[in-house]
């Protein structure tokens, strides 16, 4: 058997995140790789993104889902 997740670096991590599909923001807790099969047969997976919004609970999203959130500083921003 194989394992069900592994973890992903990624470069929005512990910053504040959008997610575009419910337009919930909060902070990008991780990113995983995870087998979200339900059958032990055929193994499927996905990049899900682990997003801890304001009230505390965490919810989860396709990676490609997530953006930065607008009122974060950006690095290197010119004057």
């Amino acid at each position: 058997m194989s394992e069900r997740y592994e973890y992903l670096p990624h470069r929005l991590l512990r910053q504040r995140v959008r997610d575009v599909a419910s337009g919930t923001e909060g902070e990008l807790m991780a990113v995983v790789n995870e087998n979200v099969s339900d059958s032990p047969l055929n193994d499927h997976w996905m990049e899900l993104a682990y997003i801890r919004a304001a009230s505390g609970r965490e919810f989860t999203t396709a990676i490609h889902n997530i953006q930065p959130a607008v009122d974060q500083p950006r690095e290197n921003r010119r004057q």
